[in-house]
């Protein structure tokens, strides 16, 4: 079954053979596709800028190193899905337990319900809570399966429920009461999360919109005023004016990147 996760999402898996969420390892091809879609891309840009084809293969250079930040991209949209998952497989728990059930009971039942909201059986909490029901049917605790878990997802909201869940059951707290609050509680928190990125969604598009601008621009007014820009694009001078613009266009990428990230 993890086998699949692996082949679908090029993770890496940890030491016990299942999917640590913070390493994702790209295959040969995938890494090369990115590397060569990258390079174009900055070729095509590097053109516009310098119309010269050597200061272009140079900008292109850079491609090298968007396996990395593709490699960041993918991690934190999957581990920002995950906890999507995660707080519909709390509120379905805390309902199981509510009307008695007992734990194992109520993970079988939102494995159940899940499936409905996912169809997809690679969905990574179905893996997870599958694999945590084998872990019990093979006498293995409840709170060994989710600590597992919390140690491979590296998600503060998992952490935090873990710690609480395993303190009251060898506590013999109040599991129903402690359960509904911390689902409420984290629930609320990636609803806070979700509203956040509702809200700076129109933001992020007009930052995106704005870092193909300066191509545009430069691609217009070459277009429609080439004797005008021949200087620029025919002169050390104007190479040197261009690399500052290209210089001061990835810092305010960087910037903006950093901006539009915002952490609870």
């Amino acid at each position: 079954m993890f086998g699949r996760k692996k082949e679908k999402e090029g993770a890496t898996p940890s030491g016990n053979g299942l999917t640590d969420y913070d390493v994702y390892i790209m295959g040969k091809q995938e890494k090369a596709l990115t590397v060569l879609a990258a390079a174009i891309v900055l070729f095509g840009v590097g053109y516009v800028f310098y119309h010269n084809i050597i200061l272009s293969a140079v900008v292109a250079l850079f491609a090298v190193k968007f396996p990395k930040i593709r490699t960041r991209q993918i991690i934190s949209k999957r581990k920002s899905q995950l906890t999507l998952q995660f707080k519909d497989m709390l509120y379905s728990l805390s309902s199981a337990l509510s009307v008695g059930k007992s734990v194992e009971t109520g993970i079988r039942d939102s494995l159940q319900d899940l499936k409905v909201i996912y169809p997809d059986p690679r969905t990574d909490i179905l893996l997870e809570l599958e694999y945590i029901l084998r872990g019990i049917g093979m006498n293995r605790t409840v709170e060994e399966m989710f600590s597992q878990f919390a140690a491979r997802a590296h998600l503060e909201d998992i952490e935090n429920f873990v710690d609480i869940f395993v303190t009251c059951k060898r506590t013999g707290g109040d599991l129903i009461e402690v359960m509904r609050s911390t689902s409420n509680t984290i629930g609320e928190k990636i609803e806070v999360k979700q509203e956040i990125e509702t809200m700076i969604s129109g933001k992020k598009y007009e930052f995106n919109l704005l870092m193909v601008l300066p191509v545009v621009m430069i691609l217009f007014l070459t277009v429609t005023s080439g004797e005008y820009m021949a200087p620029v694009f025919n002169s050390v001078a104007g190479w040197a004016a261009m690399t500052v613009a290209v210089m001061m266009f990835g810092l305010a990428y960087l910037v903006g990147s950093k901006i539009m990230k915002i952490d609870i």
